[in-house]
C-alpha cells in the first residue's frame, strides 16, 4: 500500500472512531465463491472525513454496508469506539443514492421515521425540525418528494440521516444522480454539516475531484477483491478552490494509481 503523507489539520470532532481490522469478504453466488474484499485495514480518528475511491464493483459500497452493520464480514473485525459492530445502530446513519423517501410522507413525516421506529418521536419533535432547518428546507417540511428537485430531496435525506445525531455518517454516492450544478451546491452543503456536527464520515464516490473537495483522508482501492492501494491526507482547509494546483496534483496521482493518468 501506498502512503502519502501531508500535515493533517485537526477540528473539534464528536464523532466514533472507527477500525477495520484485516477484513475480509466474499459473497457466495450459485455455489461459486466470488471474493470482494481482500484483507482489509484502516482506521478512521473521530470526526475525520474519508472518502473510498476505487473501480466500479471493486467493493466499497460493500465495505459501507458491513460499518453500517446491514452485514457481517466473512473475516475480520470491525469497531465503533472499541465496540464490536454486531449490527445496525442509530449511531450509524446510511445516506444512498437514491434519496428513498416514502411519497406519501411529508418532509417531515419522512424525517421523522428513525425517532419513530425507535419510539421516541413524541418527546423529540424539536430534533426533527433542527434537522429540516439544518439543511435549509424549514419551507417544505409539508410537502411531499414529488414537490421537490432532485437536491432538495437528497436534502431530506440528510436530515433524516442527521435527526439521530450520528457518530459515523456513512455516504453512498449521495450526488451521484444530481446534476453538475447542483452536486457542487451539495458538496460545499456536506461539508458544511460535517464541520458543524464533527461526525465521522465514510464517503464512497467515482468522482476523484469530489473526493479531494470533500474529505481530509482519500483511501485507493484495487480492482475487485478490493486491498487498499493508497492512503492519502489532503492538506488543505476549507474552503477548497477546485483550481488549486495542489489539488490538482493529488488528482493526477490518484488517476495514475487508478490506471486512469493518460486521460489527464
Amino acid at each position: 500500500m501506498v502512503a502519502l503523507a501531508y500535515k493533517q489539520k485537526t477540528m473539534p470532532a464528536s464523532g466514533a472512531a472507527l477500525d477495520i481490522d484485516d477484513v475480509s469478504h466474499h459473497f457466495d453466488i450459485d455455489g461459486a465463491v466470488l471474493p470482494v474484499l481482500n484483507h482489509v485495514s484502516f482506521r478512521a480518528e473521530p470526526g475525520e472525513f474519508v472518502a473510498l475511491l476505487g473501480p466500479s464493483g471493486c467493493g466499497k459500497s460493500t465495505l459501507l454496508r458491513l460499518v453500517a452493520g446491514l452485514e457481517a464480514p466473512r473475516s475480520g473485525n470491525l469497531r465503533e469506539d472499541g465496540h464490536p459492530i454486531a449490527g445496525p445502530h442509530p449511531s450509524r446513519v446510511v445516506v444512498f443514492q437514491d434519496p428513498t423517501l416514502f411519497p406519501w410522507r411529508t418532509v417531515w413525516k419522512n424525517v421523522a421515521l428513525g425517532l419513530e421506529a425507535q419510539g421516541i418521536i413524541r418527546n423529540e419533535r424539536h430534533r426533527v425540525d433542527a434537522a429540516i432547518e439544518l439543511v435549509g428546507l424549514s419551507q417544505f417540511a409539508n410537502a411531499y418528494p414529488h414537490q421537490l428537485s432532485g437536491g432538495m430531496a437528497q436534502r431530506v435525506s440528510l436530515a433524516r440521516a442527521l435527526v439521530n445525531d450520528p457518530k459515523i455518517l456513512i455516504l453512498d454516492e449521495p450526488l451521484g444522480k444530481l446534476d453538475s450544478l447542483t452536486r457542487i451546491s451539495m458538496q460545499t452543503e456536506i461539508v458544511s454539516l460535517w464541520q458543524r456536527n464533527g461526525f465521522t464520515t465514510l464517503l464512497v464516490t467515482h468522482d476523484v475531484e469530489e473526493a479531494l473537495f470533500l474529505a481530509n483522508r482519500v483511501l485507493v482501492f484495487s480492482d475487485r477483491p478490493a486491498s487498499l492501494k493508497a492512503d492519502i491526507t489532503v492538506d488543505r482547509a476549507y474552503p477548497r478552490h477546485r483550481g488549486d494546483p495542489y489539488l490538482a496534483d493529488l488528482r493526477r496521482q490518484i488517476l495514475g494509481l487508478l490506471g486512469l493518468d493518460a486521460t489527464w
